[in-house]
């Protein structure tokens, strides 16, 4: 986790992470669009589909499963066979994007190294697969700074009108990581 200045403080809670990374530069015309970005992969664009309707169907399994529990149970084991899937095809997509870097991720933006300078107000696409839940998100992004470090650069993004249902995969992503992380080190704590 990062400690950060007071005049360095970010309105979201950021994490450490490795994750599969992709970016590129956007057009004028794609930077300034309001649909949600497309990528030139059927498998990517496939499973950022697979959960973004999973999370958009989540309220309609509550309220199934309190009036029908055998069909909730029925629809729950469908949803897992359906994250296998998705896992399978993150695999896919993880050979085609490349080896996961480390990251500083919110649901805010995204900060990683570079090997040229990206120039502060840079539109970028920002391709993830966060795993294990093979979550894959394209989202539009604003270079803030970009800071020489060693033989490369630290380039800081702060995400561009991500979709409610973007945020909150982001959103969630980031407290099942933390839960991780504490769960973790009391397992270390306690010597198990």
């Amino acid at each position: 986790m990062s400690t950060l200045d007071e005049e360095d403080r970010r309105e979201y809670y950021r994490i450490e992470d490795t994750i599969a990374l992709e970016i590129r530069p956007l057009s004028a015309p794609e930077a300034a669009g309001q649909e949600v970005l497309q990528d030139a992969s059927p498998l990517f664009n496939l499973l950022s589909e697979l959960h973004l309707s999973e999370f958009e169907s989540q309220h309609l399994l509550r309220q199934i499963s309190e009036r029908d529990r055998n069909l909730a149970a029925f629809l729950k084991s469908q949803n897992k066979r359906i994250d296998l899937l998705s896992q399978v095809i993150a695999i896919t997509v993880l050979g085609q994007i490349g080896e996961p870097q480390p990251v500083i991720i919110s649901e805010g933006g995204i900060e990683f190294q570079h090997p040229a300078p990206v120039a502060a107000g840079t539109h970028l696409s920002v391709k993830l697969v966060l795993m294990p839940q093979a979550l894959g998100l394209l989202l539009r992004a604003r270079v803030t700074h970009c800071d020489r470090k060693g033989d490369g650069y630290d380039v800081g993004t702060e995400f561009v009108r991500p979709t409610d249902a973007q945020r909150q995969l982001l959103a969630r992503y980031i407290l099942q990581k933390q839960a991780q992380e504490r769960r973790l080190a009391r397992e270390n704590e306690s010597g198990i």
